[in-house]
């Protein structure tokens, strides 16, 4: 039994079961690696200053969260950040025809590496997401970009799985295996961390350059 069907189990209605859902996520953000997380911004900010691409992978509620990164570090980035450059961030998530195309034609362990085989180019990043790290078409494209000599940050969870020892920078959030919806709620919550993060330190720039 993980510990969301031990609260669902013990909580004697809906406003019990979020008061100890709630401080169930409380704990979990609490012991991240906030190193982990300062490293991960960095990379992004290299990624920034170089005009390089990062791309984001991950399948189901990673996916939902690679396209709501992409959308985050990019357009979302450039409206509130002010200034007119961008973050280059491109969900291999979006794109269903594709997907579909090379799910059909070369298995789905390909629909993301195949992607990367088109557009990436030297000093790129790639974001992979998965709650068990075990992903076979997320861990191909790891695996594929480390070969290249890129980096590779991931957002993991339950006992971190073979991403844990793939990526150069892995943010854990450690759960019982199978505890998907916390895992995937602190991977959005880092998502907007790591994004308001960048928008405000950019707009702060863009003002002190305005002021000189």
């Amino acid at each position: 039994m993980n510990n969301i069907e031990k609260i669902a189990n013990e909580a004697m209605n809906p406003e019990e079961f979020a008061d100890k859902y709630l401080d169930y996520l409380t704990k979990l953000v609490k012991v991240l690696d906030r190193g982990k997380i300062a490293q991960f911004i960095k990379e992004l900010e290299e990624a920034y200053e170089k005009g390089n691409t990062i791309f984001i992978a991950g399948n189901g509620g990673s996916a939902a969260t690679a396209s709501h990164m992409a959308n985050d570090f990019g357009m979302d980035v450039l409206k509130k950040g002010g200034g007119d450059k961008a973050f280059r961030a491109l969900a291999l998530t979006d794109n269903v025809p594709l997907i579909t195309a090379i799910g059909n034609d070369d298995g789905y362990e390909n629909i993301f590496v195949n992607q990367l085989r088109v557009h990436y180019r030297e000093g790129d990043k790639l974001i992979v997401i998965s709650a068990s790290g075990n992903s076979p078409n997320v861990l191909r494209a790891a695996e594929w970009v480390k070969e290249k000599g890129g980096k590779v940050m991931g957002l993991v969870g339950f006992d971190g799985g073979k991403l844990k020892e793939v990526c150069d920078i892995i943010i854990h959030v450690e759960t019982p295996k199978g505890e998907y919806g916390p895992v995937e709620d602190i991977h959005t919550i880092l998502d907007h961390l790591v994004a308001n993060w960048l928008q405000y330190r950019l707009k702060k720039a863009f003002q002190n350059r305005l002021h000189k």
